[in-house]
């Protein structure tokens, strides 16, 4: 996300404090080791690179008590649905925290409750009408497949013919969260779909 001057807030903070570089390369460094997604070192570095633009410091060198006062105001913050930035900026500190070797620092932060909340669930009816709202084939087919196995929107996106068992009735999914594979099972009416789709779009991959 970029501001109106057009740097990304990470480049910001770079500026306004020249040692952030180095922090952005070892977060870097450890989420390449680790085998953790890009999109989690984003979010990381996104949201400590704010709390470095707020206080023009490192978190290491601004005072616990001036640290509690800035999240209890994310956590107020009526933009924030859920109070997802206080969320985030914890989870994005305790991460600098624990790999500069601070665990007194990380464990002092707010412990987050995790909420506990019944799932919605639609029945017969509402089903059809949500998957009967899009107008394209394609559109239609991947709906589905996200609802009846299961999938991440990140994992149909990268779904190949390949990875179609239909004899099986299997969907393997490759290298998704925290880099593993796994298989998930193809239900009948989705594979008459699916196979529906590929005799009348043909897609190559």
């Amino acid at each position: 996300m970029r501001k109106k001057s057009g740097f990304t807030f990470v480049e910001q903070a770079i500026v306004l404090v020249p040692e952030f570089k180095m922090v952005v390369h070892k977060l870097e460094q450890q989420v390449t080791l680790r085998g953790q997604s890009r999109s989690t070192l984003q979010n990381y570095i996104r949201r400590i690179a704010l709390f470095v633009i707020h206080f023009g410091k490192l978190p290491e060198k601004i005072d616990p008590e001036e640290i509690n006062e800035y999240l209890a105001a994310l956590a107020r913050d009526p933009r924030s649905p859920l109070r997802s930035s206080f969320k985030h900026m914890v989870y994005g500190l305790r991460y600098y925290y624990c790999l500069s070797g601070m665990n007194r620092e990380a464990i002092a932060l707010p412990s987050l409750k995790k909420d506990s909340k019944l799932p919605v669930i639609l029945n017969r009816r509402e089903l059809k009408e949500l998957f009967a709202a899009p107008t394209l084939l394609k559109q239609r087919i991947v709906l589905t497949l996200i609802y009846s196995a299961g999938l991440r929107g990140q994992e149909v996106i990268n779904l190949k013919i390949s990875d179609i068992d239909f004899e099986r009735k299997t969907i393997h999914i490759r290298q998704s969260k925290y880099k593993k594979d796994r298989v998930v099972p193809l239900a009948d009416s989705m594979a008459i779909g699916l196979k529906k789709y590929l005799k009348a779009e043909n897609p190559h991959v």
